[in-house]
């Protein structure tokens, strides 16, 4: 068999298991109201939660910091690349989380491949994970030669355990703040609890908490009224709730100052565009005053858990943007998703490896841009399915 032959063979065999994936084009803004290969419809399938990725306002942030700053830095933060909008973004990242210092990335994924792996280098050093934790930390983990120890979802019992039998010179708890395909929260302050008595680092993605959680959006550690502490290193990115793109990780000044000089991912990789800094003060800004989009998104929340109580498919219970609805089998959540596509509705079936075999679901996921009746029609269609 060459090598064209196995490739064309484990692309049709996932095409069998119904676990081939594909693009769709859009042809407008990301928006509720997208148009998508030529065909309206009304969207469920971005992160845009506080609907802030076509706002005008971020869009002229980020059009005036083109043509005052160019079109990109030309370097990374440690050569040439740290202009004076990535300074005042980190700033007022550092000022809203309430963290020591901040440092951004281009992505999320680069941002969770810089803080595990640098912390916990070596085999002297453990790493104690969820075993639902997004691929960035996944793949974090990997980078490390560091011993890693898998815990049952939220279970800190297993965790705790874990910890205790641990002799490792550096331990490091990897979670999601906020589980991207079950939409639940960890137990930070029990996390929290454990890294202190264990004398190990606490590393939380808030990916999908920042904007949308706690007072003014500030994320899960607000939602849980934890003040920033000297153990935890946070990542958030800014490509969801705030609209624009890249991340950030904040934490202690000691920390950060570890990661800029020992991180590779940070020390190796081109700045993002001034442009984009520029952009995402301005979404800082509106996050912070959108306590209206918040709590309407809420109200939508509610509005569609109780629209689709006592359906076939059970929603997993979940207080953010990421509702889930549980489908089963592969095929059965394709052809759920495309019987909404053909209805004008767009909801994304989400399959293994994403998530656990078993468990295909339809990830609905809302945004303070949809309307009362978008989420109506949501729930009469998937009536009318059921």
């Amino acid at each position: 068999m060459n090598i064209e032959t196995r490739l064309r063979e484990e692309l049709a065999a996932l095409d069998d298991q119904g676990l081939a994936r594909r693009r769709r084009r859009l042809d407008s803004p990301c928006s509720p109201q997208a148009r998508v290969e030529g065909r309206e419809m009304l969207a469920f399938a971005s992160n845009d939660y506080l609907g802030l990725a076509a706002h005008p306002e971020i869009a002229r942030a980020l059009a005036d910091g083109a043509l005052t700053w160019g079109a990109g830095s030309g370097a990374s933060h440690l050569v040439s690349g740290h202009l004076r909008p990535h300074d005042i973004l980190e700033e007022r990242l550092a000022a809203f989380t309430g963290f020591a210092r901040v440092l951004t990335f281009s992505t999320g994924y680069l941002a969770n491949l810089a803080v595990t792996p640098t912390l916990a280098p070596g085999r002297d050093d453990a790493i104690f994970a969820d075993r639902l934790n997004h691929a960035s930390l996944i793949d974090a983990v990997q980078l490390s030669r560091a011993r890693h120890h898998r815990y049952p979802h939220n279970d800190m019992a297993a965790l705790e355990r874990l910890l205790a039998a641990s002799d490792a010179r550096t331990k490091v708890i990897v979670s999601d703040a906020v589980f991207s395909m079950d939409g639940d929260l960890a137990p930070l302050a029990e996390l929290l609890a454990l890294a202190e008595r264990f004398d190990a680092w606490l590393v939380l993605d808030d990916a999908h908490g920042f904007g949308v959680l706690g007072p003014h959006g500030e994320g899960s550690l607000a939602h849980y009224r934890i003040p920033p502490h000297p153990r935890v290193i946070l990542m958030g990115t800014l490509g969801k709730a705030a609209g624009v793109g890249g991340a950030f990780v904040a934490g202690s000044e000691l920390v950060m100052d570890y990661l800029l000089q020992k991180a590779r991912s940070y020390i190796f990789t081109t700045a993002q565009p001034p442009a984009v800094a520029c952009a995402l003060v301005k979404s800082l800004e509106l996050i912070a005053a959108g306590d209206d989009r918040r709590a309407h998104l809420q109200a939508l929340i509610r509005q569609l858990q109780e629209g689709l109580a006592g359906l076939p498919w059970a929603l997993l219970p979940s207080e953010t943007a990421i509702q889930p609805l549980i489908v089963g089998d592969n095929e059965a959540a394709l052809a759920l998703s495309q019987a909404l596509w053909e209805r004008g509705l767009w909801v994304a079936a989400i399959r293994p490896p994403t998530v656990p075999a078993g468990t295909a679901r339809l990830r609905i996921s809302l945004s303070a841009a949809h309307s009362e009746a978008d989420v109506a029609r949501l729930v009469d269609t998937l009536k009318g399915l059921a």
